[in-house]
């Protein structure tokens, strides 16, 4: 550990970032949500991991929302940005999905098996247009509402909001909920904060793309990708958001100031990931290729560290090991050259200077799609990666995959079988990814 590593764990000895232990590989689920934007169309795929590591698709998969996916043929900036549209409540066994094209969250019962069964009443309202980003704390269900669904734009605020899952596993507002706190985290008061809120507004065609809950704290970062912005929340146990000052992404002078006339920035942040032990939170920079690390105070002030460099083109999502030894991000090749927009592929960082990540593997995916979201597997074995068509350089129906690299015991990644072909509707762009292990 160097100096600068060493002085931040110094200073923030005691501010507890909690990993979860690792698990064994067996049984496990991977789920990806296939955004069929046709009415009542959007479904859940789910597969099973077998012992030779190869996934098998569930019977009764794809499991329907109840609401309706979002696609977007201009191949532009904005709609498919987002990370978490699936998570997991492992211990109420129970998942939550966006449905992004028709304002609501639909909501599963996990059985032993990796069956869904929709609870009651699902889907429920988002609490705004167009939710793409779901995040969990205790009994309190963060939404991002990015209004950005170019189909269907609405005279409503992107806003970030907060809605309570109570006993049933249904959602409601937190205002209209009576009753005691399910949450029996210690109560939580921040400081230095605005007046606390369960839904927080945001500039239009900002679009926030994820809510990154930072584990064993009571912050939550935000990145509005059109904004080049990264938000800073606080929250308490009753779901309240507390709003922090938004940094604004170093101005790269290696760039044109004007990308196109409808892009007018180019610090555009997407994925977002903290290190497992100390106050780091990692982003992509999206156009600049790049890597940003940026530290944060116990009150989830953001301060730059720097960027470091990406061999791939539009890095967008990010996951971290449990050890904080690796970091891998999904570069997913749209950059507006049909020459290379078809070629996508997965960057890992080497963690050991923690403020200096330092990119030992990029591997390109096989057959065409554009990477997209990624997850580990519960053992940290396994990387999975959905792919996408996500640009028209690639053939109608095809690119849309799940594929599956082995990770290798230096971390590095290897492709070792074909990638599973995701059967959607032609248009159809799948996205987002969870996996669960009973």
């Amino acid at each position: 550990m160097n100096r600068l590593s060493a002085s931040i764990a110094a200073i923030f000895a005691g501010f507890s970032i909690c990993a979860p232990s690792a698990q064994a590989a067996t049984p496990e689920f991977v789920y990806v949500e296939s955004n069929v934007q046709s009415l009542n169309g959007n479904s859940i795929l789910a597969y099973a991991r077998k012992t030779d590591g190869s996934l098998q698709p569930l019977a009764g998969s794809p499991f329907t929302t109840g609401g309706t996916g979002v696609q977007d043929t201009s191949f532009v900036f904005g709609p498919y940005d987002s990370d978490q549209n699936i998570v997991i409540d492992a211990q109420r066994k129970l998942m939550f999905a966006v449905n992004s094209g028709s304002d609501t969250i639909a909501v599963f019962r996990i059985a032993s098996d990796g069956s869904l069964q929709a609870i009651p009443g699902s889907p429920f309202p988002s609490g705004g247009v167009n939710p793409v980003s779901l995040a969990i704390s205790g009994d309190i269900l963060f939404v991002v509402n990015q209004n950005g669904d170019l189909g269907r734009l609405l005279p409503v605020q992107p806003n970030y909001t907060t809605l309570r899952i109570l006993a049933n596993g249904s959602l409601g507002p937190i205002s209209s909920v009576a009753g005691p706190i399910l949450n029996q985290t210690q109560a939580y008061l921040p400081r230095g904060a605005s007046q606390g809120r369960t839904r927080v507004d945001l500039a239009f065609g900002s679009s926030p793309s994820q809510a990154y809950l930072v584990p064993g704290t009571h912050l939550m970062f935000g990145a509005d990708f059109r904004a080049g912005l990264l938000q800073s929340f606080q929250y308490d146990n009753r779901g309240r958001l507390f709003q922090r000052p938004p940094t604004a992404l170093p101005v790269n002078p290696n760039i044109p100031r004007f990308i196109s006339q409808d892009l007018r920035l180019a610090e555009f942040p997407l994925g977002l990931a903290s290190h497992p032990r100390l106050p780091l939170l990692y982003v992509g920079y999206v156009v600049t290729n790049q890597l940003g690390v940026f530290s944060y105070s116990r009150d989830g002030d953001l301060s730059f560290v720097r960027a470091v460099p990406n061999s791939g083109l539009a890095i967008c999502w990010l996951r971290s090991n449990r050890a904080g030894t690796r970091l891998y991000t999904s570069n997913n090749g749209v950059v507006g050259d049909p020459a290379h927009d078809a070629f996508s592929t997965v960057s890992v960082y080497d963690l050991s200077v923690p403020e200096s990540p330092r990119e030992i593997q990029n591997i390109q995916l096989s057959g065409v799609g554009n990477a997209s979201q990624i997850e580990l597997s519960s053992d940290e074995k396994t990387l999975y990666v959905v792919s996408q068509r996500a640009t028209g350089a690639i053939p109608p129906g095809q690119g849309n995959a799940l594929h599956v690299f082995s990770i290798q015991a230096n971390g590095t990644l290897v492709e070792s079988q074909a990638p599973i072909v995701i059967d959607v509707p032609v248009g159809t762009q799948p996205q987002g990814i969870a996996v669960y292990r009973p």
